[in-house]
């Protein structure tokens, strides 16, 4: 999967992957990283994600990285925040406004000075969006993003890939552990199964679907 299958995604209107409402484990879970008021947050992956309208009004300064520069100005469009700021900052278009600063570019070339002062994470659909080779590349980068002591509210699906092709792709338990182990400490929150609230899901031949959060400590 590369870079024109998901901008080709963004342009054709193809944003199945976009949830309206917030999800779930953020008022569940984010309170228990007990971060500062007016901590850095980053979100990866982004698209329009409105978790980030909820990240900003808990109190907290929201930078995204999204590959297509349209999600960022739907993501604008959609919630009033027309009046952001753009300008070019080497490899990316920087929008900046209301508490929300996204980054449009390819989430590899961010460097830690891109998202300086973060103290955590919230992946709601960047590791699953991803395939298994590039999986690993991807949790070595954030590992190399966040510093040491930085937290990250992870989630992941699980479902038996014979049943269905992703994205969003199944992410085993034993996949997080091999993946984070080495750069986080790695705590299970919460596994459930979902699929009776997944009708798109289930029309596209699931008949299991468990969703996991994790909270991961960089060390």
């Amino acid at each position: 999967m590369n870079h024109e299958f998901w901008l080709e995604r963004w342009e054709r209107g193809e944003t199945g992957f976009h949830q309206q409402a917030v999800h779930r484990y953020l008022p569940r879970y984010w309170p228990s990283l007990a971060l500062p008021p007016g901590a850095g947050v980053f979100v990866p992956l982004c698209g329009k994600s409105r978790d980030m309208l909820w990240l900003r009004d808990a109190g907290f300064e929201v930078t995204g990285v999204e590959l297509s520069r349209k999600a960022a100005q739907a993501f604008a469009e959609e919630n009033g925040l027309t009046a952001m700021s753009r300008r070019r900052e080497g490899d990316f278009e920087h929008f900046h406004g209301g508490g929300i600063s996204l980054l449009v570019g390819d989430f590899f070339d961010l460097r830690p000075g891109h998202i300086d002062g973060v103290a955590a994470a919230f992946d709601r659909a960047a590791l699953v969006a991803l395939p298994a080779p590039a999986r690993a590349a991807y949790a070595a980068h954030m590992a190399a993003l966040l510093p040491a002591g930085a937290q990250t509210l992870l989630v992941t699906l699980d479902y038996d890939q014979a049943q269905m092709d992703g994205p969003p792709f199944p992410v085993t338990a034993a996949e997080v552990r091999a993946l984070y182990a080495g750069s986080n400490r790695v705590e299970l929150l919460q596994s459930e199964e979902i699929i009776q609230d997944e009708p798109k899901f289930r029309s596209r031949g699931l008949t299991s679907l468990a969703e996991t959060a994790w909270r991961l400590r960089r060390v």
